[in-house]
C-alpha cells in the first residue's frame, strides 16, 4: 500500500477514469483564471524536472508533460499513472495527474490529485494557484481564496494570483474589496487583458452594465482571441439590450473556446439569446447542452428507457415526463403539455413526474394524467433525478426531460396557445379565501418582491424593496403577502416608511404550502411581482398577473409587451437596467386606475 493517504496505483488509476465532475458557479461570468497546463505551468514543470532527473519516473512525467502541451488529457494521465505507479510519492506525478484531469473535464480526480501534490510538494506555491483554481470553478469559493492567498504569500503582486484572488472575493459579493485587491495590479499592468475582464466581471455583478462594456471592450483590444472577454462582452451587450451584438460576441468565443465546460456555458448564454430574438427553435435545440454531462449545472436523469426525440410519432404509447430545474421552471416548461397529450390521443399514457409540492396543482390541470412525484439524489457529485421505485414505469415506452417538449411544440411564438391556465388551484379553497379577503378594504393585491436565490448576484435581477413604495402607497387596495422565505424586514418596513399593512395570510407557508398558495393567488383580485416560484404559480392557474421584469430576459422571447407563456400577464419592463424609478412608477400609476375601476 502506497504511503501518501492509503492510496494504491489501483485506486489512483479508479480516480482517474472517474467521470462526476461537481458543479461549478452559474454562467454570467467566464472567469480568466489561467488554466491548466499553460505555458507558465508547463515551464514551471520543466525547471522543477531538473531535480528528478536521476529519478526512474523522470521520463515518464516528461511524457506526460508533453502530453499535456499537446493537449492530449488521455496521454498525460496514462504516463502520469505509469510515473505513481513506480513512485506513489512523486509530488510531480500527482500535479501532472491533476492538470491532465482537469483537462478531460473530471473536477473531482483533479482536485484529489493537486491535493495530493500540495502534500509533497509544500514548497511549490503554483499548486496551490491552480488547486484554488479549479476549487473556484467548483464553487468552492472561501478554499479558493485561502489557496489564492497561500501563492501570493510567495509571490506578491503576481498578476494571474491577484486577478484569481480578485474572482474569488467578487463571487463572495465583496465587490469593493474586489476592487481594492485588483486595481494596483490593473494601473501596474495596464496591457493585462485578462486583469480588464476581471474588473469587468467586478462592474457587471454590480448591475452597472455600461462600464462593464467599456472593461470588456478594452480586454478584447488588447487581445482579440480573448474569448472569455468577448463572451462577457456578450452577455453586458444582451442586458443593454443589443441582443444581436451579444449573439455575435458570443459566437465569436465559441470560435476559440477549447474546453468542454466552458463550451456548454457559452452554448447556454447562447441559446438565451436566440430566444431573446425570438429564434425559438434553434433556441431550444441549444438548450440541450444543459443535458451535457460537461455542462457545470447538469442533471443526470436515471431512466432506464429509451428517450424521446422530435417528431417521434407517440400516438398510443406511454410516455414519461420528468420536470426539471427550479419549482417556477417546471410550471413554465409545462406550457406543451396540451399538444403532447393530444398528440398521445386517446389511447396513449402520460405519466408526470413534478417536484412534490406541485402534484396536486398539476394532477387537477391534466385529471387524465398520471401525476407523479420525482425525488433527486446524486450520482458522485452531480445532482441525479429519477422517478422512485414506488411509481411503475415499466410499461413506459419513451421519456423525455419536460423542456426538450418546446423543441417539437413551441418553435414560435405563434405556437404558444391563447388558454392561459395549465395547472389548477383547488376551487373550495379559493372560495375560502375569497370569504377571507371580502372582509378586507378595496382591491386586494398578492404581492412578491425577490427571489431567495442569490447566487451570482442574482440580486441585480430584483428591485431593492424601497423602489415598491409609490406601489404600496396607492390608495383603495390591500396589499397581499405571497412572498415565501424570511421577508419580516420587508414587512415592518412597509409600516414604518409608507404606513401600510401587508396583510399576512394566517396559517400558511408560503414556500411549502403550494397547494394552499395557489388558492390564495385564485382568490386575490391581481397579483403583481418579479418572476419566481410563486408568480409562476399565480399565472399558470390563470390569475390575473403584472410581471416587473429587466431588459434582456430570455422568457420574453423578445416580445415587447406581452409574456407568450401566459398571455394574460402584462408586462412592466425596466427602460434601463438598475434604473427601477420609471417602471416602478409606471406600476404605481396602473395600480392606481386598477383600484379605483369599476
Amino acid at each position: 500500500m502506497p504511503r501518501h493517504g492509503q492510496q494504491s496505483a489501483t485506486s489512483v488509476q479508479a480516480l482517474a477514469a472517474s467521470t462526476a465532475p461537481v458543479r461549478p458557479r452559474g454562467v454570467d461570468i467566464a472567469d480568466e483564471l489561467g488554466q491548466a497546463g499553460s505555458k507558465d505551468a508547463l515551464a514551471r514543470l520543466n525547471a522543477a524536472m531538473a531535480d528528478i532527473r536521476a529519478l526512474a519516473v523522470a521520463p515518464l512525467i516528461q511524457r506526460a508533460v508533453d502530453a499535456i502541451r499537446d493537449d492530449d488529457a488521455k496521454a498525460a494521465t496514462d504516463w502520469s499513472l505509469k510515473a505513481l505507479e513506480k513512485d506513489d510519492q512523486s509530488g510531480l506525478g500527482w500535479y501532472t495527474l491533476g492538470i491532465a484531469r482537469e483537462k478531460a473535464g473530471d473536477f473531482a480526480s483533479s482536485v484529489s490529485a493537486y491535493e495530493s501534490a500540495l502534500r509533497l510538494l509544500p514548497d511549490h506555491a503554483e499548486v496551490a494557484n491552480d488547486l484554488g483554481r479549479l476549487a473556484f470553478r467548483m464553487g468552492m469559493l472561501q478554499q479558493a481564496e485561502q489557496l489564492f492567498r497561500h501563492f501570493l504569500v510567495r509571490h506578491p503582486g503576481h498578476p494571474e494570483a491577484v486577478n484569481n484572488l480578485t474572482c474569488a472575493v467578487r463571487a463572495q459579493q465583496r465587490y469593493q474589496e474586489a476592487i481594492e485587491i485588483l486595481k494596483p495590479v490593473l494601473l501596474l499592468a495596464p496591457e493585462n487583458a485578462m486583469l480588464w475582464n476581471t474588473m469587468g466581471s467586478v462592474v457587471s455583478e454590480q448591475g452597472d452594465y455600461a462600464t462593464a462594456k467599456m472593461f470588456f471592450e478594452e480586454a478584447v483590444r488588447l487581445d482579440p482571441d480573448f474569448f472569455k472577454a468577448r463572451y462577457n462582452l456578450g452577455n453586458c451587450l444582451l442586458m443593454l439590450e443589443d441582443t444581436p451584438g451579444a449573439l455575435e460576441a458570443c459566437d465569436a468565443a465559441l470560435l476559440h473556446v477549447r474546453a468542454e465546460d466552458e463550451r456548454q456555458m457559452m452554448r447556454m448564454a447562447r441559446s438565451t439569446m436566440l430566444a431573446t430574438l425570438g429564434r425559438l427553435g434553434e433556441a431550444w435545440d441549444e438548450y440541450e447542452c444543459r443535458l451535457h454531462p460537461q455542462f457545470g449545472e447538469v442533471t443526470y436523469f436515471v431512466v432506464d428507457k429509451p428517450r424521446w426525440q422530435p417528431g417521434a410519432d407517440v400516438k398510443g404509447k406511454t410516455l414519461l415526463v420528468i420536470g426539471e430545474q427550479g419549482l417556477g421552471d417546471e410550471i413554465l416548461f409545462a406550457n406543451p403539455l396540451g399538444d403532447l397529450i393530444a398528440d398521445l390521443g386517446p389511447d396513449g399514457r402520460l405519466i408526470l413526474a413534478v417536484e412534490r409540492r406541485l402534484v396536486p396543482l398539476f394532477q387537477r390541470g391534466y385529471p387524465e394524467v398520471e401525476v407523479c412525484t420525482h425525488a433527486t439524489g446524486a450520482i458522485g457529485l452531480r445532482p441525479a433525478r429519477i422517478v422512485p421505485s414506488t411509481v411503475d414505469i415499466s410499461g413506459v415506452d419513451v421519456w423525455t426531460p419536460m423542456a426538450s417538449l418546446l423543441r417539437a411544440y413551441r418553435r414560435t411564438v405563434e405556437d404558444f396557445p391563447a388558454n392561459p391556465a395549465n395547472i389548477a388551484a383547488d376551487p373550495n379553497r379559493v372560495a375560502e379565501w375569497r370569504k377571507r379577503l371580502a372582509e378586507l378594504p378595496g382591491r386586494k393585491v398578492g404581492i412578491l418582491w425577490k427571489s431567495n436565490i442569490t447566487k451570482d448576484a442574482r440580486h441585480r435581477y430584483f428591485a431593492g424593496f424601497e423602489a415598491w413604495g409609490p406601489v404600496l402607497s396607492q390608495s383603495g387596495v390591500t396589499f397581499v403577502n405571497l412572498q415565501y422565505g424570511d421577508c419580516a424586514e420587508e414587512i415592518a418596513q412597509a409600516k414604518a416608511q409608507f404606513g401600510v399593512d401587508i396583510w399576512q395570510p394566517p396559517g400558511v407557508d408560503l414556500k411549502l404550502d403550494l397547494d394552499e398558495v395557489a388558492a390564495l393567488c385564485g382568490a386575490v383580485d391581481l397579483v403583481i411581482g418579479f418572476s419566481n416560484a410563486t408568480f409562476n404559480i399565480a399565472a399558470a392557474c390563470g390569475a390575473p398577473s403584472w410581471l416587473v421584469t429587466i431588459p434582456g430576459a430570455w422568457p420574453r422571447l423578445g416580445l415587447p409587451d406581452r409574456y407568450a407563456w401566459y398571455p394574460q400577464v402584462r408586462v412592466f419592463s425596466l427602460d434601463a437596467f438598475g434604473d427601477w424609478g420609471p417602471v416602478m412608477g409606471r406600476l404605481a400609476e396602473a395600480v392606481g386606475e386598477f383600484a379605483h375601476a369599476d
